[in-house]
């Protein structure tokens, strides 16, 4: 039985509903502009080091990272896994935002939602629908079907690559956010229950 397969999902239902909950007013919520405003003010010199782990939500990237892993340790359940944490990370991606359609006027890109947001990066969007994050639903499903097969320090460095990308997302104001407190729901929910159905 996997425990960490378990508590990803008790975890990520939690956050996802919190998140979906605090992202249906009719404009983005005072608190969450004042932490957007927090994170995406911090200095420049933190592009870089924010840059390189971000990169593990992009589909390919995240995707190779987490087959690189699975062939290392020699575990083919877990490549299986990967593959299908992407394929689900775009079907949960694609339901939240058929069931936020309504609200997606509001939960806009942080260019058109955020006054002064700062944009860093020539490929950060500034309008489109943000909610919830990709980025984040695929490294926080990947994160939990990999950290099941690790140990120690290793395994919680794979599950603070989720909190670095969530920041990332933020500060290079690419979302919101509950953007990517919806990603990380949405991404333990799905890697969650890889790691019990394939654990």
């Amino acid at each position: 039985m996997s425990i960490v397969g378990w508590g990803s999902i008790g975890v990520g239902a939690v956050v996802l509903a919190l998140s979906v909950v605090g992202a249906l007013g009719p404009t983005i919520p005072a608190a969450e502009a004042s932490a957007f405003r927090a994170v995406n003010g911090l200095p420049d010199w933190l592009f870089v080091p924010l840059w390189v782990p971000m990169q593990l939500g992009n589909l390919v990237v995240g995707t190779v990272a987490g087959l690189a892993v699975a062939l290392l340790l020699g575990e083919v359940h877990v490549a299986v896994a990967v593959v299908l944490a992407v394929v689900l990370k775009l079907v949960a991606e694609r339901v939240l935002r058929h069931r936020m359609a309504r609200h997606l006027e509001v939960r806009q890109r942080p260019g058109t939602s955020e006054p002064g947001a700062r944009l860093r990066g020539a490929d950060v969007p500034a309008t489109g629908p943000s909610f919830p994050s990709g980025h984040v639903i695929l490294v926080a499903a990947v994160a939990c079907v990999v950290v099941d097969v690790l140990s120690g320090w290793w395994a919680l460095g794979w599950f603070a690559v989720p909190l670095l990308v969530m920041l990332g997302r933020v500060y290079v104001g690419a979302h919101n956010p509950l953007d990517v407190t919806a990603g990380l729901g949405a991404g333990l929910l799905v890697g969650g229950a890889l790691a019990v159905v394939l654990g």
